[in-house]
């Protein structure tokens, strides 16, 4: 009998591609979200015990990023808590040239668990179905970052790994540094993107001053604009501008160009043309441009 994992994210980009592929495969699935039943809360640890009961592996996921101040207690303290229920393999998503992930997965490593980890660069979904798409529809993408390259990954290539990790041999104590096979800047990716659709779509680089200012306006909490500006800043400062083999070390064959995730998200109609408004926590808007 098939024991349970638990998908901590499991509504998010990565974790609703990890829940479905694993359903697909027969494999009993439960969902860690503070919607579900029961539920996950990563700031209330007494939900993590009922979530964690009857779990043999688990994909971990910390919201709102392993950069935030603590993260890494949380995510040792939920870890040595998984093992001491029984669970014995836990696979954590990482992200690259992160302080605080470093923190985190070293906290994972000294749980007794029989770990992996995921690294991930920036996401080429966060163009199709996260921070990026309200900017994208609009016809402009303004944000904080200038020529510096970032080899974007897709989702599905994380999913497939996290798959991989949760249910083969041959991955524990592997860490797998998963990214796109070329760099590009944000303004070649939106460029991509006009491409594909047709659409006059444009990037434009803003400073992180004007950024933060706006989201400051718009009522955007503190402690998320301090994740911006560190994602944007100090993560985005040339140290991840390099490709690296993960997904081919983990699942045999090279990643998906982001020029191929472009093509398929075009495919279904999701940057159509038409007016739109940018929901102004996704997508910042500000006259000055920087050079």
């Amino acid at each position: 009998m098939k024991r349970t994992t638990l998908v901590l994210g499991a509504t998010g980009k990565t974790g609703r591609r990890v829940a479905k592929r694993l359903t697909a495969r027969g494999v009993p699935v439960r969902i860690g979200s503070r919607s579900s039943e029961p539920g996950f809360d990563w700031d209330k640890p007494e939900t993590w015990g009922p979530a964690l009961r009857g779990v043999q592996s688990a994909y971990v996921t910390y919201y709102p990023d392993l950069a935030v101040p603590r993260a890494d207690q949380a995510v040792g303290e939920f870890a040595e808590l998984a093992v001491s229920s029984g669970v014995r393999r836990l696979v954590l998503l990482s992200g690259r040239g992160e302080n605080g992930a470093l923190l985190g997965e070293q906290a994972l490593r000294e749980s007794g668990a029989d770990w992996t980890i995921l690294r991930a660069s920036w996401f080429c979904q966060n163009f199709s179905e996260g921070a990026f798409l309200d900017a994208v529809l609009s016809g402009e993408v303004a944000l904080p970052a200038g020529s510096v390259g970032e080899p974007f990954v897709d989702a599905d290539d994380i999913a497939d790994a996290a798959v991989a990790a949760l249910t083969e041999d041959g991955h524990v104590g592997q860490l797998y540094e998963l990214t796109g096979p070329r760099l590009l800047t944000f303004a070649e990716a939106v460029a991509e993107i006009s491409r594909v659709t047709g659409r006059a779509i444009r990037y434009r680089q803003v400073s992180m001053e004007q950024y933060a200012a706006e989201l400051v306006k718009h009522a955007v909490p503190p402690d998320f604009i301090w994740l911006v500006r560190y994602l944007f800043t100090e993560v985005l400062d040339g140290r991840n501008a390099q490709v690296s083999n993960g997904v081919l070390r983990a699942l045999g064959r090279e990643p998906r160009d982001f020029r191929e995730f472009a093509r398929t998200a075009a495919a279904t109609g999701m940057w159509g043309g038409g007016a739109h408004v940018p929901d102004a926590l996704h997508a910042v808007q500000v006259a000055p441009e920087t050079t």
